[in-house]
């Protein structure tokens, strides 16, 4: 069995539909080490499941994130006839997933006013005009943390009051509308920025002119959660909640509205 060209195979027909191999590539070549140094020539359940054994030094999610492109590879095999045998989902380990704190119209406001108070830094520059924009963005626009982080000033178009997503989780591009007020703040912020790194791509660059990393975005958005919402200190919070803020005021407006919410998701 020619496992390592099968590989190849899969991740190329994988990024002819638009993922990116690295979602996969490094988890099979792990396995695929695995089968070569043991010898195996057939995929099947016996050769495939004691890789599948979860590490003393694996969580749940990491356990499923190894997995998961170990199936989607069993699954192309059997799709080409190549073996007979998918990676079962009863493998997968059951995870629970806690309920999201929901942040309140009075926690957000007290969250963008302490964002506004963000002192001038003459390591970066740049940072007191971005972290008034960057969450406020997140947020009017139910972005993912990295498609804020990882904008470019292209993306944003005044004239036409958009914001272009490139490749998200699911790989796919999109064109987003924001409000007069967004795209309103959205130009001020650029016109003030480029004078600090005229040269720069992104539209929100850290000293380097690179964008910042997750663990800024995550790190600076709790430090201001802590400051404006003192008594909450104990609640778990992510920049990830902002989008599911707006997924629910969104939902919210569908439902006083008298809208059917499934028809909506659909479009």
């Amino acid at each position: 069995m020619n496992l390592p060209e099968y590989i190849r195979e899969m991740l190329e027909y994988k990024e002819s539909l638009g993922y990116s191999r690295k979602t996969y590539e490094s988890y099979l070549k792990d396995f695929q080490r695995y089968f070569m140094e043991s010898c195996h020539d057939t995929f099947t359940e016996s050769t495939v499941l004691p890789w599948c054994k979860k590490r003393d030094t694996e969580t749940p999610e990491g356990f499923r994130r190894r997995i998961t492109p170990l199936r989607e590879l069993s699954k192309y095999l059997y799709a080409m006839g190549y073996a007979g045998y998918i990676v079962p989902t009863d493998i997968f380990p059951a995870i629970y997933r806690g309920t999201p704190y929901i942040f309140t119209d009075r926690e957000l406001i007290r969250l963008f006013a302490e964002s506004d108070r963000e002192p001038y830094c003459k390591v970066s520059p740049c940072r007191h005009l971005i972290i008034p924009v960057i969450y406020r963005l997140i947020y009017f626009c139910g972005l993912r943390p990295n498609e804020g982080r990882e904008l470019k000033r292209s993306d944003f178009c005044y004239e036409d009051r958009t914001l272009f997503i490139r490749q998200n989780k699911s790989h796919r591009e999109r064109l987003i509308p924001v409000s007069d007020d967004v795209a309103g703040m959205c130009r001020d912020y650029m016109n003030k920025s480029m004078e600090v790194y005229p040269d720069t791509e992104y539209m929100f660059p850290s000293p380097t002119g690179e964008p910042y990393q997750k663990r800024w975005l995550a790190d600076t958005f709790r430090r201001l959660w802590d400051a404006a919402n003192p008594e909450k200190r104990h609640v778990k919070v992510r920049v990830y909640l902002l989008r599911h803020r707006y997924a629910t005021a969104v939902y919210a407006k569908w439902l006083d509205e008298g809208a059917d919410c499934c028809d909506k998701v659909k479009l």
